[in-house]
């Protein structure tokens, strides 16, 4: 736990996708986590297989790390590291089809349960219909989450890459992308929905309502260097959570993914 001045605690969370943990590592993330300093760190397409998971990889700088892998050597898969062992670890959805893909690993503390979800890209026809079916059976897994923590009295919040676009403001070249998997309007609409439904907040867009500020760049046609981007890794927290964020990031200095990490400061313990 972060201690600030005035004895204010503060608990740090970042997201990000890593496309792939070990190419990560080679692009000095280490160096990354240790001088930010994160409590917890949600990391979205890890993309290595359980054979291949070193303990330098698991568990860097006095983290303790928990992957859930995809079945597919190379492809998708969820990690967190945590200074702070949880007192309960759920991994996957409960569904064989989507869980073969490790897009979902969640931890619980005494007062807080942090959920990292890596959505579907809907990168091709096949795919954008197995991101639109994740959708509905995510939004039948978030309802029980919103519930069980309004009986419980725990805060939660949902890490990662969302692969949505939620607002104009979020990505460059809104115009363009209209009929794009990651902006199309179906997308875009169970976004709002379920931050409406369920009572969650943007937390990033609360703290900055009108930054225009981009996680993700296309490593085409120098988006990176021309900063043409789109914002589609979130923090999505209750409304109870979200009123004790004071401070975000999103790290641009240097890159060790097409993703920067988020970083958010809550004045909260676990």
């Amino acid at each position: 736990m972060l201690i600030l001045t005035g004895n204010q605690i503060v608990l740090r969370i970042t997201s990000i996708n890593v496309n792939g943990i070990r190419s990560a590592i080679k692009k000095n993330f280490l160096d990354w986590l240790y001088n930010k300093k994160p409590d917890i760190v949600c990391l979205q397409e890890i993309r290595i297989a359980n054979h291949n998971i070193k303990d330098e990889f698991l568990n860097p700088l006095g983290f303790k790390g928990f992957f859930y892998p995809a079945q597919k050597n190379g492809y998708s898969g969820v990690g967190i590291y945590t200074k702070e062992p949880p007192i309960k670890i759920t991994k996957g959805l409960g569904d064989d089809d989507i869980d073969s893909e490790g897009r979902i690993i969640r931890m619980d503390w005494k007062t807080i349960s942090i959920i990292n979800v890596y959505f579907p890209s809907g990168s091709n026809n096949d795919r954008q219909t197995a991101k639109l079916i994740f959708l509905q059976k995510f939004e039948l897994y978030l309802s029980k989450i919103y519930y069980e923590a309004m009986l419980s009295k725990r805060n939660f919040v949902i890490c990662g890459d969302w692969n949505i676009a939620h607002t104009q403001i979020d990505i460059k070249n809104w115009k363009n992308n209209t009929n794009k998997p990651g902006f199309l309007p179906e997308e875009r609409n169970w976004f709002s929905k379920i931050l409406k439904t369920y009572n969650l907040v943007d937390v990033f867009r609360k703290l900055h309502p009108h930054q225009e500020q981009y996680t993700w760049w296309s490593n085409r046609a120098k988006s990176w260097e021309r900063n043409v981007g789109w914002r589609i890794d979130y923090q999505i927290a209750n409304s109870s959570l979200a009123n004790l964020a004071i401070s975000s990031e999103v790290y641009m200095e240097t890159r060790f993914s097409d993703h920067a990490p988020l970083t958010i400061d809550y004045e909260t313990q676990i």
